[in-house]
């Protein structure tokens, strides 16, 4: 799908376009924001306001290529704002679950053992693997080079092992195996 004619249009006025170039980026607006944000609800405000902002400062993109990284950049932005605001908000149901060996469980395991992770190498690390969105773009929607990019996913890639690592050793420990 070609879209930087409807880019183009976009930014010459044209709601149509604006609006299929929102349809045609919804998914991914709707994951990177659920990187940031846990709440269905916060995605959708973020991701409204950010619309809304790109929708009144589209005239200000200057290179077509890059609507898809302005536009995740904006989002990025009203997701942070949003957490800013929020910030003193506790939900009830933000609960420790137990881990499980379950295969139901897997993404709630896979969430827990982001949650040991900073905020920025979580969300970096959701962006990489489970977004599938490339080194080339994270730099620019994070607006730092690409080899600080691939600093960050090794560092935070070693924090996780370091993190199983440790656990199977307290299990072991736990156990009394020394196998």
């Amino acid at each position: 799908m070609d879209l930087s004619k409807d880019i183009k249009k976009a930014i010459k006025g044209n709601h149509s376009s604006f609006e299929k170039l929102i349809l045609s980026h919804k998914l991914i607006m709707y994951r990177v924001s659920r990187t940031i944000l846990t709440r269905d609800e916060d995605c959708a405000d973020a991701m409204q306001e950010a619309i809304m902002k790109a929708f009144k400062s589209i005239h200000t993109l200057r290179e077509p290529k890059y609507f898809k990284t302005w536009l995740i950049r904006i989002l990025i932005n009203e997701c942070y704002q949003l957490l800013r605001k929020s910030k003193n908000i506790i939900s009830i149901n933000k609960l420790p679950e137990q881990l499980s060996s379950e295969m139901g469980y897997q993404k709630i395991e896979v969430e827990q053992l982001l949650n040991v992770l900073s905020p920025e190498d979580k969300q970096l690390l959701k962006l990489f693997y489970i977004e599938d969105i490339t080194i080339r773009d994270l730099s620019l929607i994070l607006e730092v080079p690409e080899n600080t990019i691939k600093t960050r996913l090794r560092r935070a890639r070693l924090k996780l092992k370091q993190k199983l690592t440790l656990d199977k050793e307290d299990v072991i420990w736990k156990n009394g195996n020394s196998n």
